[in-house]
């Protein structure tokens, strides 16, 4: 893969409709779920990024059937898995580039008894440790062996079988990988501290459609009764609510006009409401989020009167796959705020990219960083940077499009790790983003 940059001319006005894509998170959840059945598991909404393109792959190589009847759904059959396929060295070197792949391990090892992966890869935004998935396995049942010099995990079990288990964290991964696993388990496995943001409830629901037997679906208490087989199914992904959050951001940011089109809004939970904290102004028609050009706009304070905090925290708070877009719209309100990203101690790194462009930020530490807002009298100015993961590119991407001049934003395959053919998506609304090749 060629590496490749964008070239963006900052200070456009953009205006005009955008959709959502689908939502990564619940692909890479549902598409490893399609292992769970050697009947035909039909997936719709299916965002055209790079990570999921590597999952298929991935899938594809150990022997499930992909078809593709349009752009944005597959058609998954594993009926006939290579399960030496995962030892390969092609599989090992694909599986370390996705985070996601971790959750293949849960199908594999409940249909078939054994799983394999190398350590996964992912984004660098900190240490974001597996003991939570390993830990709900063993208490299943299987057995767990590793190669740490090689980083490789090796699970067995000739049965699993269910149980009570307490989360000691609240993993979204780890949370699927353990229902996955406990759908086909003999007997009953009750999940405390369980992640319930919504790529895990839609994960539950295609679950039961496919005959699974999954209570307590939108809380942190899940009660699944094993079965012994699944059938297939047909799902559509929900609207990815990260970039619905992105492109609110880039709206206010940028003082522009935008309909965000079929977000599915009764799925954002206070996702909305964190924005208009921070001042954004929109209203809802039916399904789609308005957004009127923003002039001036202005963080709120607590009752009080004292400075705004913004952290992250697990569902039904607000996703710390937002807090980058959240900083980077801080930085032209009105007023200040202190952003605190709880969960991960290298997201607010990027924020020295920020500063260069001339945004008054001070990074307390890893995890805190306080925004004093610019109230549009001093804009951002184009830099070259490079993007450090996903979010953070995207949150950089929207800095890129608000500032004066030039910027040159590099290593973007970050960027199209999450975001669907996002430069041309924008520029249809208006944007000046061009792609090359890097030198």
């Amino acid at each position: 893969m060629i590496p490749q940059s964008f070239v963006v001319e900052g200070g456009a006005q953009l205006e005009g409709s955008i959709t959502p894509q689908g939502a990564k998170n619940e692909a890479l959840q549902v598409i490893c779920a399609a292992l769970l059945t050697d009947q035909p598991v039909i997936l719709k909404n299916v965002p055209d990024i790079l990570d999921v393109r590597r999952l298929i792959a991935l899938v594809e190589g150990m022997g499930v059937e992909v078809q593709r009847p349009s752009k944005n759904s597959y058609i998954l059959q594993a009926k006939d898995i290579d399960l030496d396929y995962l030892s390969s060295d092609e599989y090992q070197a694909n599986a370390r580039k996705i985070r996601g792949s971790i959750m293949l391990l849960a199908p594999l090892l409940a249909r078939f008894g054994r799983a394999f992966i190398p350590k996964p890869g992912g984004d660098k935004i900190g240490r974001r440790r597996l003991d939570t998935h390993f830990e709900g396995f063993r208490q299943l049942g299987a057995q767990l062996r590793t190669d740490e010099k090689r980083q490789k995990f090796y699970l067995e079990a000739k049965k699993l079988r269910g149980t009570y288990i307490l989360m000691d964290e609240i993993s979204v991964t780890g949370t699927a990988n353990i229902i996955m696993a406990s759908v086909l388990a003999e007997g009953t496995t009750t999940i405390y501290n369980a992640a319930c943001e919504p790529y895990v409830q839609q994960l539950c629901r295609m679950l039961n459609a496919m005959g699974a037997r999954i209570e307590g679906i939108g809380s942190n208490l899940l009660t699944i009764h094993g079965v012994n087989a699944l059938n297939g199914t047909s799902h559509t992904i929900l609207p990815d609510m990260i970039e619905i959050g992105s492109f609110i951001g880039m709206s206010v940011l940028t003082n522009s006009p935008i309909r965000i089109k079929n977000c599915r809004v009764d799925e954002l939970g206070n996702t909305l409401k964190f924005f208009k904290k921070l001042g954004a102004q929109f209203h809802i028609d039916d399904d789609d989020i308005v957004l009127e050009r923003h002039d001036h706009y202005e963080i709120q304070t607590f009752l009080d009167g004292s400075i705004l905090t913004i952290y992250d925290a697990p569902w039904p708070g607000f996703s710390p796959d937002l807090i980058s877009v959240a900083l980077v719209m801080a930085t032209q309100a009105q007023g200040s705020v202190l952003i605190h990203q709880k969960m991960f101690e290298s997201r607010l790194f990027f924020v020295d990219r920020l500063i260069d462009m001339g945004a008054k930020i001070i990074l307390c530490d890893p995890h805190r960083a306080i925004v004093i807002g610019l109230n549009r009298q001093s804009p951002l100015r184009g830099i070259e940077m490079s993007s450090p993961d996903i979010r953070a590119g995207v949150a950089l991407l929207i800095a890129a499009l608000s500032a004066q001049g030039t910027s040159l934003i590099h290593n973007i395959h970050q960027i199209d790790r999450g975001y669907e053919n996002i430069d041309a998506r924008l520029n249809a609304l208006g944007a000046r983003i061009e792609r090359i090749d890097a030198h």
